[in-house]
């Protein structure tokens, strides 16, 4: 029989070891032409769980087929569809995707494709800009990003769903149930195999019991560089933020946590993008003190959630393994270097940044 963390970790993990057949993008574009009157090119686009593809039509507009995985329970895709309503409705200057409704007028459409498993259907805005890890870095940028994950949190705040609890492997006050997936990465040596076993049971048992004591609320949860849009013509200006697809409610402080994960710097610059963001976030929704004490050991075990479900998911979808695995080696790098870091060093940083001396 398997343990209790095993079995909890089996729960979180379902849709994401789950494949679809994929979808043609020839028969993406009848499906869009069919369901809501768009007669447009479709080009296949990157996912971890969805198939998506851009949409042009002959007027240049493009436009986002997002069909959900068939392991996706609908009422999860609804999560999202509904809080991208809300926030549009709440906060109409934020650069999120539009839903666009089909010919029926619903805003989700659950369709049997090609005689297999429902799935749902839907089309969303498509967001142009340049993606932030290709932009040009600087402490505006952080600032500004931090300005647009408090915005979104706030559009948020008041937003409430049936599954805005579901399980997710992503949220991070779930981080020390992946220790059963350090046995399944492949090539995993000993040593890392240690140290990321530390890491894990470190934040069970030190920082996991702290998180339901602070602020609860649905977050995006995932403000990583490839979700995260770019103004071209002004790279301090954040235009668009994309993929609510690992929405969840969870520890506010984990969403700021996620964002500012990608920003660290190095060496001396090692605070400066994190102080950066983190003020930023705090003119719009400012911190609790709990909150900022923590910080930084989420930061750590976002690293770590990296490495362990990116090498995990790696071994059982090598078909996808590039896309997969586009971030394993900068958080290898950061996780390591974090590791040597003075713990209260940054905790007096992040402070300052907000005025807590």
């Amino acid at each position: 029989m398997p343990g209790p963390a095993r079995s909890r970790a089996a729960h979180l993990i379902h849709a994401l070891n789950s494949t679809s057949v994929p979808l043609s993008e020839s028969r993406a574009a009848a499906l869009a032409a069919e369901h809501f009157g768009l007669v447009a090119t479709a080009t296949r686009l990157s996912s971890e769980r969805d198939q998506n593809f851009r949409m042009e039509d002959g007027s240049g507009n493009c436009f986002v087929l997002k069909v959900s995985s068939p392991a996706e329970a609908p009422e999860v895709t609804n999560l999202q569809t509904m809080a991208l309503l809300h926030v549009a409705k709440t906060d109409p200057e934020l650069p999120v995707p539009q839903v666009f409704p089909a010919r029926n007028g619903a805003v989700e459409l659950d369709l049997a494709v090609d005689d297999g498993p429902a799935r749902i259907m839907r089309l969303l805005s498509y967001l142009p800009g340049l993606p932030l890890h290709q932009a040009t870095a600087s402490l505006a940028l952080c600032r500004d990003l931090g300005r647009r994950a408090a915005q979104l949190g706030r559009a948020l705040q008041n937003f409430h769903h049936p599954a805005a609890c579901y399980p997710l492997l992503w949220d991070l006050q779930h981080a020390g149930q992946l220790r059963p997936l350090l046995d399944e990465i492949e090539g995993l040596s000993a040593e890392d195999y240690r140290f990321l076993a530390g890491v894990l049971d470190g934040f069970a048992s030190r920082i996991a019991p702290a998180l339901p004591r602070l602020r609860q609320q649905l977050v995006h949860n995932d403000l990583n560089p490839n979700n995260v849009m770019v103004n071209p013509a002004d790279h301090t200006r954040v235009s668009g933020i994309l993929d609510f697809g690992d929405m969840t409610r969870t520890a506010l402080i984990n969403d700021v946590a996620i964002a500012a994960t990608y920003q660290v710097g190095s060496g001396d610059n090692l605070l400066e993008p994190v102080a950066a963001l983190v003020a930023g976030y705090h003119a719009i929704v400012p911190l609790e003190e709990t909150e900022l004490d923590i910080l930084f050991d989420l930061i750590v075990i976002r690293s770590a959630m990296t490495v362990v479900i990116g090498g995990w998911r790696a071994a059982r979808h090598p078909e996808n393994r590039g896309y997969i695995l586009r971030h394993a080696p900068g958080a290898w790098s950061r996780l390591r270097y974090l590791m040597r870091v003075p713990a209260e060093r940054v905790r007096v940083e992040l402070r300052r940044a907000c005025n807590m001396d």
